[in-house]
C-alpha cells in the first residue's frame, strides 16, 4: 500500500447532517475496548469491553471472544476478575489468567489455568504473595511452564505488597541525589523488577521460588523493569523459556539527566548477577546508538531479538532506529535495518518464519504498520500496509496476516485483518457502527488540509472536525485546538481526554493544527523546536490560523476560542501575551508552563537541557537563553483575553504552582479567569466523574465567550 495523503473528506459535506452530537457523558460513558489477542492457531482472539455508568457510578467489564474463521463477536467472561490472559500450554486453546487478588486476600494475586473453550474447568495453580502482572509464559521442550511477572522489589530483591508492609512512624522523605518523583508518584527505595517462575508439569505445580532477575544490578543508579511507569513490553521471555530479555535505564549515569537505557539478556534460570547487556552505551559497532531503547522481542525461532534504540542521550523524542541482535551472549552481533529511514517506530512483531519484522510507526499524523525484511539495508524505504487510524495493537497470525486493532476520529475501535501487501481481508468490527454512543459517527465527520508556513520547507498539517448537523453555507466559530508534547501530535485516533468530536458537537468546526515539533512527518520538524518553542510554532499556529480565516467561509474566526494542555498549554499561555491571543474569545490552558523559568521543578531534567539547549543555572537568567525569551511571563502586560485555567495536584511533571501563578495574574491583571483544580489527578484527568467535571466548565465557559449556547454567564 503507498503512502495516501488524500483528504478525507472525499463525501460532500452535506451528508454530514445525519451525524448526531456526541456529549460528553455519552462520550465517557462509551465502551472502552483493548485490542484483540489470538490464539496460536489463529481461530478466534480475545479482547476486553469497559465502561463506566454514571447512574451508577461503577465500571463494568466483560472480555469478548472473536471467531476469526466467521467473525462472529460472544461474551467469553463478565467481571473484572481476569485481568490478564496468556496463551500457553498443550493446546492451542490452552491459556494461563491472573486474578488480581488471591484467596489469601493479603494483596498479592492468584495464576490459574484453563482451557479458553471451557472457563468454568479453570484450575487454580499459584497463589503470589505480591500484586505481579505483565504475565508473559512459554512452554519448554521439556513441557514446563516458564513465566514472567513483575512487581515491585525492596533492594534485597524480595517482592514488596504494600499490603503487608510495616508503616513507619514518620511519613519523612530523604533523598541524597535529584530524580525525586516522576508523574504522580514519589520514588521509593522499592523499584520494578522482572520475576521469573516455573510451573511444572502437566499439573503445572509453581516450583520453587520466583528469580529476580533485575534487582542488584547497580553502578551510580540501580536496574528498575519494566522502567518507572512502563509496562511489559520492556521484557521478554524466549519461545523455548530458555532466555529473557529486560531494558533499564543506564545504570552508569544519573536517572534524572540522560534518557541512555540498556536492554540486558539473561538465562532463565540465571540470576541478575548473569545479566549482560546487548547494547552498552558505545559498545556496538553502532556507537552513536546511547539513547532510549525499547520493545525488545525475540523472534519464533528463538535465535534473534529486535529492539528500537534512539542516538540522543538527552532526548526522548530522537527517532527510534530498529536493530537486531543474535540471541547469543558469546557475540550478539548488533545490526541496524531501514536506517535512513525518516520515522520513528514504537512497536513490532516478527513474521512467522523470523525473516521479517512488522513495526508501528506515526506517518502523517496515523500510525502505519510497515513491514522490513532483515536484509533491510540503511536506504531501504519501508511501504505502509495500513493507512488511516492508531493502533491498539496487533499481531501476526499463522497464515502472516496481521490482526489489527485501531481507533480512529470517529470509532473507538475497529479490528481487522490485513496482508503483507496491504489488502484488508476482513473487518470484524467497528465500534461506530455497533455502538449506539457513537452511532452515525464515520471518516466524514473528519477532513484535513496542509498549508503553508515561514518555518519550514514543507507543508505542514492540521485536521478539521465538523460539529453535529453541519452545513457548509452556515457559519460556524472556531475551535483551535493545541496539542502537548511538544514531539507529539494530533492523530487520526480516538480519545476520552481531548475527542475532537466532542468539542464540534459544542457547536464549533475544531481545528487542530501540527505545527514545528510534531512527530510523525519527518524527524526535522520534530527537531525544530529546540530552542524555539515560542517562535516557530506559534507562527505555524498563526499561518493555520490565517489559512482557516481567509479558506474556510464556513469557519467564523471572531468567535473563536483556542486551548491546549501541558506543552500546548503552555503555547496558550504564550498568546495570550502576544497578538494571536487577541484572535479568541476565550482561552483554556490545561496543566501548562506558565514561568519556563520555573522548568527545573520538573522530574526529567534531560527534557529542558535538551529543549532549551542547556542546563537552567548555565544560561538561564539571560537574555538570549530560551529559558529566558520564551517566558510568558515576559508579556503579561498586554494579557486580556478571558482565560479557563486547570490544574491538578498530582502533575510533578508540571507543578500545580504553576497553574495558580497563571491564575493569580490573570486576576490581579483583571482579566476574567476561572480556575480549576483536581487533587487526585496527575497530568491528566482520568477519572470519569472528574473528566465529566472538566468536560461542564470548559464547555460553560467557552461557549459563552464564542456565544454558542444562551448563557448569561461562563460560570
Amino acid at each position: 500500500m503507498k503512502l495516501n495523503l488524500r483528504t478525507l473528506a472525499g463525501v460532500a459535506l452535506a451528508t454530514i447532517s445525519q451525524v448526531s452530537a456526541l456529549r460528553p457523558e455519552v462520550m465517557l460513558s462509551a465502551n472502552r475496548y483493548g485490542a484483540a489477542v489470538p490464539n496460536p492457531s489463529g481461530e478466534f482472539a480475545l479482547f476486553t469491553v469497559q465502561n463506566y455508568s454514571f447512574e451508577t457510578q461503577e465500571t463494568t467489564a466483560v472480555w469478548k471472544r472473536l471467531d476469526l474463521r466467521t467473525g462472529d463477536i460472544s461474551v467469553w467472561y463478565e467481571g473484572s476478575d481476569i485481568s490478564e490472559v496468556v496463551f500457553v500450554g498443550p493446546n492451542p486453546t490452552s491459556i494461563i489468567y491472573v486474578n488480581g487478588t488471591n484467596e489469601e486476600d493479603n494483596g498479592g494475586i492468584s495464576l490459574y489455568s484453563a482451557d479458553a473453550l471451557s472457563l468454568e474447568k479453570a484450575k487454580l495453580i499459584a497463589s503470589l504473595p505480591a500484586p505481579f502482572s505483565g504475565l508473559k509464559a512459554r512452554k519448554t521442550p521439556a513441557g514446563d511452564i516458564h513465566f514472567l511477572m513483575y512487581a515491585k522489589a525492596y533492594p534485597n530483591g524480595t517482592a514488596y505488597n504494600e499490603a503487608l508492609a510495616s508503616t513507619p512512624a514518620s511519613t519523612a522523605r530523604i533523598y541524597d541525589s535529584i530524580y525525586v518523583r516522576h508523574w504522580d508518584t514519589w520514588l521509593t527505595p522499592q523499584r520494578n523488577a522482572v520475576f521469573g517462575g516455573v510451573l511444572r508439569g502437566p499439573e503445572m505445580v509453581l516450583s520453587g521460588d520466583m528469580t529476580n532477575y533485575v534487582t542488584g544490578i547497580c553502578n551510580i543508579t540501580c536496574a528498575e523493569s519494566p522502567y518507572d511507569q512502563s509496562d511489559s513490553s520492556d521484557y521478554d521471555i524466549s519461545p523455548d523459556g530458555s532466555a529473557v530479555v529486560f531494558l533499564t535505564k543506564d545504570i552508569s549515569l544519573p536517572l534524572a539527566n540522560y534518557t541512555s537505557t540498556q536492554i540486558y539478556y539473561v538465562p532463565f534460570d540465571g540470576s541478575a548477577a548473569d545479566a549482560i547487556p546487548i547494547n552498552p552505551r558505545g559498545g556496538t559497532k553502532y556507537t552513536e546508538a546511547q539513547g532510549a531503547s525499547s520493545s525488545p522481542r525475540f523472534s519464533p525461532s528463538g535465535k534473534k531479538i529486535a529492539y528500537f534504540q534512539q542516538n540522543g542521550i538527552f532526548y526522548e523524542s530522537d527517532r527510534n532506529m530498529l536493530y537486531v541482535a543474535d540471541a547469543n551472549p558469546e557475540d550478539f552481533n548488533v545490526t541496524r535495518l531501514a536506517g535512513d529511514w525518516d520515522r520513528s517506530p514504537g512497536s513490532l512483531d516478527w513474521a512467522t518464519d523470523s525473516e521479517m519484522i512488522f513495526v508501528a510507526a506515526p506517518d502523517f499524523a496515523r500510525e502505519r504498520i510497515f513491514p522490513i525484511p532483515l536484509t533491510a539495508g540503511s536506504a531501504y524505504e519501508p511501504q505502509n500496509i495500513t493507512n488511516e487510524g492508531v493502533l491498539a495493537g496487533f499481531y501476526v497470525l499463522p497464515d502472516n496476516s496481521i490482526l489489527v486493532s485501531d481507533s480512529k476520529i470517529w470509532s473507538s475501535r475497529d479490528i481487522y485483518t490485513v496482508t503483507q501487501q496491504g489488502e484488508v481481508t476482513q473487518t470484524y468490527f467497528q465500534a461506530n457502527l455497533v455502538d449506539p454512543e457513537l452511532a452515525g459517527l464515520g471518516p466524514e465527520i473528519v477532513s484535513e488540509f496542509y498549508y503553508e508556513t515561514n518555518t519550514s520547507e514543507i507543508k505542514q498539517h492540521a485536521w478539521i472536525v465538523y460539529p453535529e448537523n453541519f452545513d457548509e453555507s452556515k457559519s460556524y466559530p472556531l475551535a483551535f485546538l493545541t496539542h502537548g508534547g511538544p514531539q507529539g501530535a494530533w492523530f487520526n485516533s480516538w480519545s476520552t481526554r481531548w475527542n475532537y468530536k466532542v468539542w464540534a458537537d459544542q457547536g464549533y468546526v475544531v481545528i487542530a493544527p501540527n505545527p514545528t515539533a510534531s512527530i510523525s512527518f519527518g524527524q526535522n520538524l520534530t527537531d525544530a523546536v529546540r530552542g524555539n518553542w515560542g517562535s516557530l510554532p506559534y507562527w505555524d499556529l498563526v499561518h493555520a490560523w490565517r489559512y482557516v480565516n481567509e479558506t474556510l467561509d464556513y469557519v467564523d474566526t471572531s468567535r473563536g476560542i483556542e486551548a491546549g494542555a501541558s506543552f500546548g498549554g503552555y503555547m496558550t499561555n504564550w498568546m495570550q501575551g502576544h497578538e494571536m491571543g487577541r484572535w479568541f474569545k476565550a482561552l483554556v490552558t490545561h496543566d501548562g508552563s506558565t514561568s519556563t523559568l520555573n522548568q527545573y521543578a520538573s522530574e526529567e531534567l534531560w527534557f529542558m537541557n535538551h529543549d532549551f539547549n542547556g542546563p537552567f543555572n548555565e544560561t538561564g537568567l539571560r537574555p538570549g537563553s530560551p529559558y529566558y525569551d520564551w517566558n510568558p511571563l515576559r508579556f503579561v502586560e498586554s494579557w486580556a483575553t478571558p482565560h479557563f485555567v486547570i490544574h491538578n495536584d498530582l502533575d510533578f511533571r508540571l507543578p500545580v504552582s504553576e497553574g495558580i501563578l497563571l491564575f493569580n495574574l490573570l486576576q490581579t491583571q483583571g482579566v476574567p479567569s476561572r480556575f480549576l483544580n483536581f487533587p487526585d489527578e496527575n497530568h491528566w484527568v482520568l477519572q470519569p466523574e472528574n473528566s465529566l467535571v472538566w468536560h461542564n466548565e470548559i464547555f460553560k465557559w467557552i461557549n459563552y465567550y464564542s456565544g454558542v449556547s444562551n448563557a448569561t454567564s461562563p460560570y
